[in-house]
């Protein structure tokens, strides 16, 4: 049904990604355009935290979403593709489990987890990816993969007792979130046949239009509960228009021009830019034993998420 997805390549998947043999040597302007997807999301949590100051979360996702579809509705690219009858259900599909689920889930737990926790937390989506595709494949990964979903498992582990049982932080949300990144982990799989096919932006640009559809009506009940900021404003503006649209193009962008495995790599300062700007702007009290389980997460999904030697 579903390939083992044996490293970032297929979360990522975009078209005609560069050959690692042939990737570009890279400059200074390389290295600001690699990070860029990877300090975007990161920031994600961020923004998501401060938009809660002033909207009700179930408002949170219908604004991201529809900033970010409009912001991806004006590259022509994103408009440009003929879907195939046979895809429409798969791409409504990802719409509900990519889309509209998870980023629903996300701003009702940081009503209870810091965002710090939520994107340390994130870190180990390449893990539920993998996880997934094995189960999809109906086989058991290789030894390097098993000993990375079991490093990675234990650093998610190591993250959540802390924080669950801190002055702030409820249980409830953390599982939110771990729900979210098994929704992240069937929807990257089912995406990448689809992103191979009609390219990132366009399925993205489509995927959203279903997800606005789903979650606006909900969104609408709250308008009422709105206490509206600048700084709120501004944090969902970010959200949309970077996170949920500008980061995509850029991954895209660098997948074609540095490979597709190099670009990737990004993803892993998601934690990183979350735990400094939880920590350094919110002020969000974060556990030492959460930031090793940070680290021993990263370093689960690296290795299972590495190419395989034999």
């Amino acid at each position: 049904m579903a390939t083992l997805v044996r490293s970032l390549d297929a979360v990522t998947a975009v078209d005609s990604p560069a050959p690692a043999s042939t990737a570009p040597h890279m400059s200074a302007t390389d290295w600001v355009r690699w990070a860029a997807p990877g300090l975007i999301w990161g920031s994600s949590f961020f923004f998501i935290a401060e938009g809660l100051d002033a909207f009700p979360a179930a408002l949170i996702t219908p604004i991201r979403v529809a900033i970010g579809f409009v912001t991806l509705g004006l590259v022509p690219a994103a408009r440009r593709a003929h879907i195939e009858k046979s895809d429409r259900w798969r791409i409504a599909l990802l719409g509900v489990i990519w889309m509209a689920i998870p980023l629903s889930l996300f701003p009702f737990a940081e009503e209870r987890v810091s965002s710090s926790v939520t994107g340390m937390l994130n870190g180990a989506t390449p893990i539920f990816v993998t996880a997934v595709a094995a189960f999809l494949a109906r086989r058991l990964p290789r030894w390097q993969q098993l000993a990375g979903l079991a490093v990675g498992f234990a650093g998610v582990v190591l993250i959540a007792l802390p924080a669950g049982s801190s002055s702030g932080n409820e249980w409830s949300g953390i599982l939110m979130i771990l729900v979210a990144l098994v929704f992240y982990g069937f929807a990257l799989n089912l995406a990448v046949p689809l992103q191979q096919r009609y390219g990132s932006l366009p399925l993205m640009w489509r995927v959203q239009a279903v997800a606005l559809v789903l979650t606006l009506p909900l969104g609408l009940t709250q308008v009422g509960k709105v206490h509206f900021t600048w700084s709120a404003l501004f944090a969902m503006l970010a959200l949309g228009s970077l996170g949920t649209a500008l980061a995509y193009v850029a991954m895209a962008n660098n997948a074609g021009r540095l490979g597709s495995s190099r670009a990737s790599a990004s993803i892993y300062l998601i934690p990183v830019v979350s735990l400094l700007l939880g920590a350094l702007v919110r002020h969000e009290s974060v556990e030492v034993l959460s930031v090793v389980g940070c680290a021993v997460a990263l370093a689960g999904a690296f290795i299972a998420t590495r190419p395989s030697t034999t």
